[in-house]
């Protein structure tokens, strides 16, 4: 075996398609069973978008979510703060954000690779590195498989990134986050927006993704959990918001809502060792406040592919790195930079402004570079 890929999230997935693609022997190992239906919902920004054509499942996953035309930053009651330019990145780049349920995204990814080479119910344990040709990959259930490169796309808590570099550290925002699918129609203004709201110290952002299926989030600084119940606690703290909000909330079964810490990984200088390399989340995780974690896991993939071509005698990882890290890590502080904004308890009316007054042309040149392979 040439490349044992450890991790069939999206990450995973996105590179054995990748490999796929340029036709290298692979085979990916995934923890879980089964992939069954799992998270809430992504947005899949124009550059995830280009890779996935690359990989040749953009236009069944247009046909699984709902274009986006239109994103905003608005205050609690709806008033737009700062709208993120789409018209000049559509015409630039063909595609609009598309707005899709994970677990479609995973399926559409999933079914496109050959049933032979996933391996489900195979929990890594540990690797052991064979002399300067070989990595023995052992799993949890005894058995173990001898490979040439190790690819870890197992995720912000890899357990290949901790055994490489297990100094590495994990960044806690103090930030709660739930998702949600609402089982709901949204009025026809909202059709193709996304929007995110901000309130004082809270927020919450939403989007259509299918027929009757709404996919939002909502964030705080404090903890709504409690003894009501997490939609109870929800409906209360975001009781100022627009109704729209509550609806959504409303419209989503308790049981369906998820909710975990909001964290990211402290970038780490390097992302490989010898033959074995670190991709998405493992590498370089952020937080989800630039909509790009995801889309940049793809990225990962589709450029070791691109790399992988231009050394036909080997992969360089240190090339691949090279290329990828000066565009993580802006992302990666954009990001964690916006969340702390998002909930100054301070200079909130300040905020607004300077979002407000930020020139459109600025908006449209980061946009642009963020969105270009």
């Amino acid at each position: 075996m040439e490349y044992a890929i450890i991790g069939g999230g999206i990450c995973g997935l996105s590179t054995a398609l990748a490999l796929e693609q340029i036709g290298v022997d692979y085979q990916l190992f995934e923890r879980a069973p089964e992939l069954t239906v799992v998270g809430a919902g992504i947005w899949l920004a124009p550059n995830a978008l280009q890779a996935l054509d690359y990989f040749g499942v953009l236009e069944q996953l247009k046909q699984n979510g709902n274009p986006i035309h239109r994103v905003s930053l608005c205050t609690a009651d709806l008033k737009v703060l700062l709208v993120i330019p789409q018209t000049e990145i559509e015409d630039t780049f063909g595609e609009a954000t598309l707005a899709i349920h994970r677990a479609r995204l995973q399926q559409v990814l999933y079914q496109a690779l050959p049933p032979e080479k996933v391996h489900l119910g195979k929990a890594f344990a540990k690797y052991e590195v064979l002399g300067s040709e070989a990595v023995r990959v052992h799993f949890e259930d005894g058995t173990s498989i001898e490979t040439k490169y190790l690819l870890g796309a197992d995720g912000l808590r890899s357990r290949v990134r901790q055994q490489l570099f297990p100094k590495s550290i994990i960044r806690n925002a103090q930030q709660c986050c739930w998702r949600g699918m609402a089982e709901e129609d949204l009025e026809e203004e909202f059709e193709h927006w996304g929007l995110e709201l901000w309130g004082d110290r809270i927020r919450f952002g939403f989007s259509k993704t299918g027929p009757k299926e709404v996919y939002w989030f909502a964030v705080a600084t404090t903890d709504f959990e409690g003894d009501k119940g997490r939609k109870q606690k929800l409906l209360e703290g975001f009781s100022t918001f627009h109704p729209r909000v509550s609806r959504l909330i409303e419209a989503t079964p308790e049981h369906k809502t998820l909710r975990n810490d909001i964290s990211d990984l402290k970038p780490i200088r390097q992302w490989h060792q010898g033959h074995i390399c670190l991709l998405g989340d493992a590498a370089h995780a952020t937080t989800p406040n630039m909509g790009q974690g995801g889309a940049q896991a793809i990225e990962d993939a589709y450029h070791l592919a691109q790399t992988m071509g231009q050394f036909p005698t080997g992969p360089s990882f240190e090339a691949f790195q090279r290329n990828r890290q000066p565009k993580v890590n802006t992302i990666v502080k954009r990001s964690w930079t916006t969340g702390k904004m998002a909930h100054w308890k301070y200079g909130q009316d300040l905020r607004n402004q300077l979002l407000k007054a930020m020139p459109t042309k600025l908006m449209a040149k980061r946009m642009e570079t963020m969105y270009r392979l």
